[in-house]
Parts: C-alpha cells; sequence; structure tokens
C-alpha cells in the first residue's frame, strides 16, 4: 500500500505543476504618446531642427561650427476615439524651464496634392557601399549598386536586411485620431538651455489627459573629430556621452560627383553589411544591446572608428559623417499595472526616446570650420545654408524644402 500511496502523490504533484497559469488580461490602451528626444551638435544643429539627411545637406552647402548644440523635440499622439468636437487638438503643458512658452499646439498634419511625389529623376552613375571600422575594407568590399541596373530591375543580393527595425509605435496609419508636433501652427524648437525635467501633461480632445514627470533630461553634445591618417584612412573621435547605450556612425562620398552621374560612396560602422532600419534614429535599449552583439552597433565603451582608406579615396574631397548616440526610453501607463492577475485595462501610455547625434566633415580642412576650430561652444550662432535649385538625397530621391 505505502509504495501505491507514493505514486500517487507524485502523480497529483505533477499534475498540479503542469496546470495552466492563467495570464494576465490586458486591454488598450486607448491613447499612445511619443516623444522624442535629441541633442544635436556640430552641424547637425546647423540643419534648423531638421535633423537626418535634411540636416547633411545643409551642413554640405552652407556652414557652422562644429561644436554648436541644439536641442530637437518630436511629439505624436495617437487615440483609438474621435475627437469630441473635430478635428483632432491637443496641446503639451510644459515647465518654464523647457522654454516652450505654456504649451505646443498638436494638430493633425495636412497632406496637400503633390506634397509625395511618386517619380523622381534616377540617379546616375553607381553607389559604392563599405562598411566597418578599420584602415582597409574588408573581403567583398565595396558592393556596387549600378542605378542603371537598377532601374532595370538587378539588385544586387543580400542588399536590404531587417535586421535593425525602425520602430514606430504612433502614427496617421494606425491611429483613429492623430496630432503631432512640429506643425505648420509652430515649428520653434527648443532653446539650446532649455530642460525637460519635471511635470508634464497632454490634454486634448480624443483622449484623456496625459500626465508623466521626467527625470532623465536632454543628453549631453557629441563632441567628434576626423582625421586623416598617413595610410589614408581617416579616424574618427568622439567623447563618451553620459547614458549613451551604443553608438553607430555613417559617412557619404562623392556628393558633388552626382550631377555629372559619378560614384557616390556609403560607409557605415557596421561590422556587418548594414545600412537602413533605425541604425540613424532612436532605438530602445534592449534592441541597442542585441545589436551590439550582433557588431551592428559599436558599444558604449568604443570612443574611435576608421574608415577604411578606399571609401575616402573613392569619396574624393566631399565626405559627410554622422554619429549616433542611442540613448534610454522612459515609459508611463496609467492606470498602474494591477498586482496578481487582475485585469489591465490601460487607458493611455507614454513613451519618451533619447538620443545625441552630431554631423561633419570628414578629414578635411575647412579653413577654419573644422571640428572645434571656430570655438564659441553652445554659444555659436549657425549660419543659414545658400538655398539651392535641386535639393536630392544620395539615391536622388526629393528631399524637403530648406534640406539643402
Amino acid at each position: 500500500m505505502r509504495p501505491t500511496f507514493r505514486y500517487a502523490s507524485a502523480a497529483a504533484i505533477a499534475a498540479l505543476l503542469a496546470a495552466p497559469v492563467t495570464a494576465q488580461t490586458t486591454t488598450g490602451p486607448k491613447e499612445r504618446y511619443e516623444m522624442d528626444v535629441a541633442t544635436m551638435s556640430g552641424f547637425a544643429a546647423m540643419g534648423g531642427g531638421k535633423g537626418g539627411m535634411g540636416g547633411a545637406m545643409s551642413m554640405m552647402f552652407g556652414g557652422g561650427p562644429d561644436n554648436a548644440i541644439a536641442r530637437q523635440l518630436f511629439l505624436r499622439l495617437g487615440s483609438n476615439e474621435a475627437p469630441t468636437a473635430p478635428p483632432p487638438k491637443g496641446d503639451h503643458f510644459f515647465v518654464p524651464q523647457a522654454k516652450l512658452g505654456k504649451s505646443v499646439p498638436l494638430i493633425s498634419p495636412e497632406r496637400k496634392p503633390g506634397e509625395y511625389p511618386h517619380e523622381f529623376e534616377r540617379p546616375k552613375g553607381r553607389l559604392l557601399l563599405y562598411w566597418g571600422c578599420g584602415a582597409k575594407a574588408g573581403p567583398g568590399q565595396p558592393v556596387i549598386v549600378d542605378f542603371a541596373k537598377v532601374a532595370a530591375g538587378q539588385i544586387p543580393p543580400g542588399l536590404f536586411s531587417s535586421a535593425v527595425p525602425v520602430i514606430r509605435e504612433v502614427s496617421p496609419d494606425n491611429s483613429r485620431s492623430y496630432v503631432e508636433w512640429p506643425n505648420r501652427q509652430s515649428t520653434k524648437q527648443p532653446a539650446r538651455d532649455s530642460s525637460l525635467l519635471g511635470a508634464h501633461r497632454v490634454a486634448s480632445n480624443i483622449g484623456s489627459d496625459i500626465n508623466f514627470t521626467l527625470a532623465q533630461d536632454y543628453m549631453p553634445g557629441l563632441q567628434a573629430s576626423t582625421a586623416i591618417q598617413p595610410d589614408g584612412s581617416v579616424t574618427i573621435r568622439w567623447n563618451s556621452v553620459p547614458a549613451a547605450t551604443g553608438y553607430a556612425a555613417w559617412a557619404f562620398g562623392g556628393m558633388d560627383k552626382l550631377e555629372k552621374g559619378g560614384d557616390i560612396v556609403w560607409w557605415s560602422s557596421s561590422a556587418t553589411k548594414e545600412f537602413g532600419g533605425g541604425l540613424w534614429d532612436w532605438l530602445p535599449p534592449p534592441v541597442v544591446a542585441k545589436l551590439i552583439d550582433q557588431k551592428i552597433v559599436m558599444p558604449p565603451s568604443q570612443t574611435s572608428c576608421q574608415i577604411p582608406a578606399e571609401a575616402k579615396k573613392a569619396s574624393g574631397e566631399m565626405m559627410v559623417g554622422n554619429l549616433n548616440a542611442f540613448g534610454p526610453e522612459a515609459n508611463f501607463a496609467y492606470p498602474p499595472k494591477p498586482a496578481g492577475n487582475a485585469a489591465w485595462n490601460i487607458d493611455w501610455t507614454a513613451k519618451v526616446r533619447f538620443r545625441s547625434y552630431t554631423m561633419l566633415m570628414v578629414g578635411v580642412d575647412l579653413g577654419g570650420m573644422g571640428a572645434g576650430a571656430m570655438g564659441g561652444g553652445e554659444s555659436g550662432q549657425p549660419a543659414e545654408p545658400p538655398k539651392k535649385k535641386k535639393c536630392r538625397g544620395p539615391l536622388g530621391i526629393p528631399l524637403p524644402d530648406g534640406a539643402c
């Protein structure tokens, strides 16, 4: 009888352990708010708060101190609800030290006919792709993209990768109601001595008020410099930025040859052939950590990288560089998550993402406009870039007005 009892007890325990655990039920959120926060330095601070390729093109055709500092904010609110009184609208209320006034208006974007052209003039020549930090280009480089062949549907295999995600949780496409800032009513970006620390409130006609308190402020500015080495490679060095979770660098060259159909050069600091996704954007710390393990993103301990000599030589005199320091992320939700398995009916969430980035001319002497040469620190005043008749990116894609 004793063995039978022992086996029965063991079977009962096993059955209990195998019983499914009831998962917590979650609904919502009804509203989702995103706040993208950036510190721009170098020529990126000259781009009028546009950043990205627009800032790079502004840098190429304009000038300014490499150690200038500027602030950048992008605000997006999406809701599953229709506005109580159309059109959708809202306000983000700041503390005084934000230096944005009492609030900034959140409104729906206006799309005009012809704003997004489906056709554009195809670029001529070729695109040469290089990657990795080192004095010499690695095996298989460069990958050559012939624009004439691309137009005929011939694309090099393995050119595009999904290893680096582009993360956008709030957009007009996934929201019944959507508002944003900057917009056609308000575009002025924060002052370089502003602060985001403290209480924030978002009020709108598409959902409940959103309240959160930020303990993380703008990240410090990146200060980068470049130097051409005797072997023809270019060393990029930068300061270690507190709170940075990782770094990514890229450079374009040969843009002055675009009109003549010459070769355009694109280099990435990734140890593997990665040129897209969110490498030039905001990325969550867990994603950055994964990309560091994959050697796509440089670790926060790294403060230098070399552009291969072959990439610099193919670029000629003009090469535009960008260095991105990914930062922390703050997440808020209301009501707070209940303990145990009680249902969590989320009314709203708010996400605040941080990064710091800089743009510079790579390995060239600008007659006193190189890295740190003009001085002035955060008080340097940006120069107005001259206007160009044609404003296109490296692949011939039209850029927004003012980007060049």
